[in-house]
């Protein structure tokens, strides 16, 4: 080696290094911060997201109280958590379009070369749904609360708390399908609809199942959202003994689990 190379190679071993390298809780909280961006600077989006289960809250709840012949303060303490779990439903179940779009206008590209941890771009993504559904869940509780329904402040936060949960789940679920179905966004639209509204029906959310035939009370006994939904009316009442409580949390924890390692596993054969 001649003294010329010798001192370039001196020189390259005492230089700082100042390569960025992936980390995956910072990373994690970078594309956090990014996925905010556009909820605040445009925060009426999450208000007008809000326009279907105001609906259901202003024409369904009507029909609950007059074929039940309850009073509307205890329809309400029935229908309300079902409402909630329907704003995570179709919220984070169809956040996964987001990520086909980025993927289609090449956006998505551009951050898998980026010095991020793969599994950051979606964990990020994941704990981003947790802000709009405390947002509007708190929203939705606070318009129905002059009408007769009560709140448990303990049961609340703890309701939220499996909501957020819960989100994080299905919404990983959905970045994983938009993965998978990639340019066919036919395809991802297909599959979202026709397991969504099943899920929705039997998971009691808008009716009770307690008249259903058989086949369907078997079929919602192993739905995670009716554990969900049947969970969050027992924290609103206050009752956390509930057994419902329990397998709402492992039903919860269990689609959370699942759906992240799922997506995780996609994200980073992601190309």
């Amino acid at each position: 080696m001649t003294p010329v190379q010798q001192e370039s190679t001196l020189q390259d071993s005492t230089r700082p290094d100042t390569a960025v390298r992936a980390n995956a809780a910072r990373d994690t909280w970078n594309v956090l911060k990014r996925e905010l961006k556009p909820v605040v600077r445009d925060p009426f989006t999450l208000i007008f997201s809000l326009v279907q289960p105001l609906v259901f809250l202003g024409l369904f709840a009507p029909l609950l109280v007059g074929s039940s012949g309850q009073p509307v303060g205890e329809t309400l303490q029935w229908f309300v958590p079902g409402v909630l779990v329907m704003i995570v439903l179709f919220g984070t179940g169809a956040t996964g379009s987001n990520l086909q779009y980025e993927m289609m206008t090449g956006s998505h590209e551009r951050t898998l070369v980026a010095p991020l941890a793969r599994s950051s771009l979606l964990v990020g993504r994941a704990l981003k749904e947790i802000v709009p559904i405390i947002v509007q869940a708190l929203l939705i509780v606070l318009i129905a609360w002059p009408f007769g329904f009560s709140i448990d402040v303990p049961g609340l936060v703890v309701g939220l708390a499996l909501l957020a949960v819960f989100g994080v789940g299905l919404g990983s679920l959905s970045y994983t399908l938009a993965l998978k179905t990639k340019d066919r966004e036919w395809l991802f639209w297909g599959v979202q609809q026709t397991l969504i509204f099943p899920l929705l029906i039997l998971s009691g959310m808008l009716l009770p199942l307690d008249d259903a035939p058989g086949w369907m009370q078997t079929v919602a006994t192993v739905n995670p959202i009716n554990w969900v939904v049947q969970a969050e009316r027992a924290l609103f009442a206050g009752d956390f003994g509930a057994i419902e409580v329990l397998w709402g949390w492992v039903a919860a924890l269990v689609l959370a689990a699942l759906g992240l390692w799922a997506g995780i596993r996609a994200m980073r054969k992601s190309s």
